[in-house]
């Protein structure tokens, strides 16, 4: 994947993003899983969009943090706006008022590919971080999901 080179963030940076996906996960709907997952997208203009999972009795129908977060972004338009440049990305999840207390964790493979579609378009590979309570997981989203398809194999 041939991406622009993304900015380094300090440890601020990372925090807030966090501390916004945290809040995110406290407005989860999860009623049958118990599992709040909240995630924080961190554009290149500074604008931070948070997503919180959003379950369905059809499981099929629910949707994940990250999934929420990108439709918020490309449905408001500001995705185009401020160039289309997804710069890092904050996850995190656990029990109800507990998130990121229990296992790290990661986006699943669905919002992987979700993030992805957006990171190609502006041509940036995010970071990617995840909480746990013994520290921060931290990743290219390239190396979540090595060899991705994306917009690029379309044209």
């Amino acid at each position: 994947m041939t991406t622009a080179s993304s900015p380094s963030f300090a440890a601020e940076q990372r925090d807030a993003l966090l501390v916004a996906a945290r809040e995110a996960a406290g407005r989860a709907y999860a009623p049958y899983s118990k599992f709040h997952v909240g995630a924080a997208l961190l554009m290149a203009d500074g604008s931070v969009v948070t997503g919180a999972n959003v379950e369905n009795a059809s499981y099929g129908l629910s949707l994940c943090a990250e999934t929420v977060a990108v439709s918020a972004i490309l449905s408001s338009g500001e995705f185009l706006r401020n160039g289309g440049k997804l710069e890092a990305v904050a996850v995190t999840g656990g029990a109800p008022g507990a998130a990121g207390q229990g296992d790290i964790v990661t986006p699943c493979g669905r919002c992987r590919q979700v993030l992805n579609e957006i990171a190609q378009i502006g041509g940036t590979d995010p970071l990617v971080w995840c909480d746990g309570p013994d520290g921060v997981l931290e990743m290219r989203l390239s190396e979540l999901l090595p060899h991705a398809f994306g917009p690029a194999n379309l044209l």
